[in-house]
């Protein structure tokens, strides 16, 4: 087991493990013990009740945070013609066809997100074995395949996250930063919570949420009550 240091040792200790904190008061502990000399990202981690290897049991979205995640995602839209000059206009780093994937086949990752029109799919499904492994593929379910191409940039720029159940069912989501003041940090984490609550699947049975906590980059995990969280 790696040893930990002396910072996370001392916030460990505020916090109690037997204990299931409420959002607001899990939050604000969650950036008191913060260890890092850099603006950590404050991230929630959802432990839910399905069975990933059936696929009516798969959890998969994203939703637009009210307040942002903090960070600029760069954007890399596959359009032709008119899509072209649509994404452009709504923000988009880098727009193109070909030259982008053959980019890719060579190494060039400098994006974060990529957004594609359907008649495209079936030129980026040529790289879906270099992209599927870094979640980069683009999705229906998460609006990124699509030809809307202006809201889809629009949406990621202001603050769009994809979520994902990974095969031990569990979900990770950033909700911002510990710069950020406990009341938005709060917002955007009842969106990403109502968001994972309304995709329940119809086929899971039992508790849903059987587990929530909130963190931040290398701090202590806080326990947040799931069953008595409540999204206006």
């Amino acid at each position: 087991m790696a040893k930990r240091g002396k910072k996370f040792t001392e916030a460990v200790k505020l916090v109690d493990n037997t204990k299931l904190y409420d959002a607001k008061e899990a939050i604000a502990l969650a950036k008191k013990t913060s260890t890092t000399n850099f603006d950590a990202t404050v991230e929630v981690a959802f432990r839910l009740g399905i069975n990933t290897k059936k696929n009516d049991e798969q959890v998969r979205g994203a939703v637009v945070l009210p307040n942002g995640t903090g960070k600029t995602q760069r954007v890399l839209v596959f359009a032709k013609g008119e899509k072209l000059k649509e994404a452009e206009a709504a923000g988009a780093d880098y727009v193109g066809d070909a030259e982008y994937i053959n980019k890719i086949q060579q190494g060039w990752f400098e994006f974060d997100v990529i957004v594609a029109t359907p008649d495209m799919m079936g030129e980026v499904g040529k790289i879906g074995r270099v992209l599927g492994p870094k979640g980069l593929m683009p999705n229906p379910r998460t609006g990124t395949v699509t030809f809307d191409v202006a809201k889809a940039v629009e949406e990621i720029k202001a603050g769009k996250v994809e979520y994902r159940a990974d095969k031990a069912g569990i979900i990770h989501a950033p909700i911002g930063k510990v710069s950020f003041q406990d009341d938005k940090l709060e917002e955007n984490f009842l969106a990403v919570f109502d968001a994972i609550e309304k995709a329940k699947p119809a086929a899971a049975k039992g508790t849903y949420m059987r587990s929530l906590h909130v963190t931040t980059t290398m701090g202590p995990a806080v326990k947040i009550d799931a069953q008595n969280v409540t999204t206006k």
